[in-house]
């Protein structure tokens, strides 16, 4: 799952449960960007690159989601 992919998927489960669900590109360096998840948040890298499993659990923990709800 590529970094878009994922936050694809997170917004369309944000829509489903009514979590609001905000990218904003302005708070990272470089292709790092920030995914608030309610009030959770998580730092995407490169959107283009596939997320490593371990990247992919770490950034769902944060968000407090599982990897098999996306």
């Amino acid at each position: 799952m590529t970094g878009n992919e994922f936050i694809r998927k997170v917004k369309a489960l944000g829509r489903l449960h009514g979590i609001e669900v905000v990218l904003n590109a302005s708070r990272g360096k470089g292709s790092h960007q920030t995914l608030y998840y309610g009030t959770s948040f998580t730092v995407i890298r490169n959107l283009k690159d596939e997320l490593k499993t371990g990247t992919l659990h770490g950034m769902c923990a944060q968000l407090g989601i599982r990897a098999s709800d996306l």
